[in-house]
């Protein structure tokens, strides 16, 4: 029998190698959560009035962090507006906000909560994460008063930021994220003078975290990633589904695909506003995923993940996302084309017009070639092969380079482009390529009823997005949906 003095040190080892062992894989969690919303008035109620509607949100919040702690999740990401929606001015969400502080203070608000003054809902939370031994994300508001020495300074002497929060295991704060980019509407809340790339470490993994909106542009998102090499991404959401490339389910397993990591994204749930679809996405498709418009119901999502992706046998290769498509001679019919509109962009179409064939349909220096076999040409369903380089949106514009594979509403070609979400045809084969100035590119295969196709599709290392086999289900669209982050103009409200 070993002496106590080298017994105990062998235990340790032992448990440290167990340890390291477990710590490949984590068993994460993310809950769609249908919000309890305000009253939508403009004028501030009481703290304690807007205290009893977030302990409502957090009623239900906690039922499901102590479900996914019970069956052995390490990390819950709960949505972005979860604890208490969003319909506010910026005098009416004021109730609602807490001083958040750094983390640097080494603060546990369930043992310790009025350290920084009043604190219930950062108080709550931390005791969820304490008492069920588990990470809790969640998104709250953030508030920090400021005076005249500071000259950008708001007229009402604070600032007001969209604020991610993690406690940790012992309902520790470790780490706190003020939203960089929002989106329209969100005049309750204030720009960060500097974006913030957050992240934090644990025994499964390095992580970063940021905001919806935000996984559209390079800060925080692609600094995140590519900077500062984060294994997994939290990413609390409100996501309003725009078909037909847009859908949350559809966008955030493409990205993460794409930048080759996990991605935890947590969804509001509000099908009057088109807002469902959460998942735990990983580099080589989503693990688990939930899209309902047809109830008003919550949903718990849980999946084993590698906490290191980089690692792992099966990770990705590197893609040149334009090797192939610069490398063949243009397809013939080319020329066939037709202007539709993708809610503002105006794409350049070619309609498919046999059962098989090679396409090619050009805009400016992006060219998509697409080679295809549909099981049956209906007659009844017109599908087109579309090109979009240029930028997207209205106030806030960034530049988009997409080549789709797209089902159009009806057999009249002026109608490509407006939303579907149901579909007849099946392929045999599809092989769709492009010209991408980025590498930066997103593949997504949209299947009819809004549902994803994990499995049915590869990435081929010279930048195809090619069915692995005939589709299960009929396709509404495949997509290689191009980010060039550097053709960005100047951000307006900055």
């Amino acid at each position: 029998m070993l002496p106590p003095q080298v017994l105990l040190p062998a235990v340790v080892f032992a448990l440290t190698a167990l340890q390291a062992l477990a710590s490949n894989t984590f068993l994460a969690a993310v809950y769609e959560h249908a919000v309890i919303l305000p009253d939508p008035i403009e004028e501030p109620v009481s703290p304690s009035h807007a205290l009893a509607l977030m302990n409502k949100n957090m009623d239900v919040l906690e039922g499901a962090i102590k479900e996914a702690a019970q069956q052995g999740a390490q990390i819950i990401v709960t949505p972005e507006d979860g604890i208490y929606g969003w319909r506010f001015t910026r005098e009416s969400i004021y109730p609602y906000l807490e001083d958040i502080p750094d983390p640097v203070v080494n603060w546990i608000p369930c043992t310790d909560p009025s350290r920084f003054g009043p604190a219930p809902v950062q108080e709550r939370l931390s005791c969820m994460a304490r008492n069920n031994s588990i990470y809790v994300v969640a998104n709250i508001g953030d508030k920090k008063p400021c005076d005249s020495s500071d000259p950008d300074c708001p007229s009402d002497g604070r600032y007001q930021y969209n604020t991610d929060v993690v406690f940790d295991t012992q309902g520790k704060l470790v780490a706190r994220y003020h939203k960089y980019n929002l989106f329209r509407g969100e005049t309750q809340f204030n720009y960060p003078k500097e974006p913030e790339a957050v992240t934090f470490e644990t025994p499964f993994g390095k992580f970063g975290i940021f905001t919806c909106f935000d996984i559209l542009f390079y800060e925080p998102a692609v600094v995140l990633v590519s900077k500062m090499q984060v294994d997994t991404v939290l990413f609390p959401t409100a996501w309003m589904n725009v078909l037909p490339f847009l859908t949350a389910i559809e966008f955030h397993s493409a990205w993460a695909m794409g930048m080759g990591v996990n991605l935890l994204s947590a969804n509001t749930h509000n099908t009057s506003m088109a807002m469902t679809g959460s998942g735990l996405f990983t580099p080589e498709g989503p693990s688990a995923y939930h899209c309902d418009t047809a109830t008003e119901e919550g949903r718990l999502l849980l999946a084993e993940l590698s906490a290191h992706p980089r690692l792992s046998p099966t990770y990705p290769p590197a893609i040149n996302w334009s090797l192939y498509a610069t490398s063949i001679k243009k397809f013939p019919g080319e020329n066939d084309t037709f202007s539709g509109a993708v809610r503002r962009d105006i794409f350049t179409f070619s309609e498919l017009r046999h059962k098989d064939g090679n396409y090619t349909v050009c805009q400016g220096d992006l060219c998509c070639h697409l080679v295809y076999e549909m099981s049956n040409k209906r007659k009844d369903e017109v599908y087109v092969l579309g090109a979009f380089n240029g930028l997207h949106g209205s106030l806030i514009k960034y530049h988009w380079q997409i080549c789709t594979l797209l089902k159009c509403p009806s057999t009249n070609l002026s109608t490509c482009g407006q939303p579907v979400e149901t579909a007849q045809t099946k392929f045999e084969m599809f092989s769709l390529s492009g010209t991408f100035g980025t590498s930066y590119v997103f593949p997504e295969v949209l299947y009819s009823g809004v549902q994803l196709a994990p499995g049915e599709f590869e990435v081929l290392r010279d930048g195809r997005l090619k069915s692995k086999r005939g589709t299960s289900k009929p396709l509404i669209t495949a997509t290689l949906f191009g980010r060039l982050y550097e053709k960005d103009p100047p951000h307006p409200l900055r």
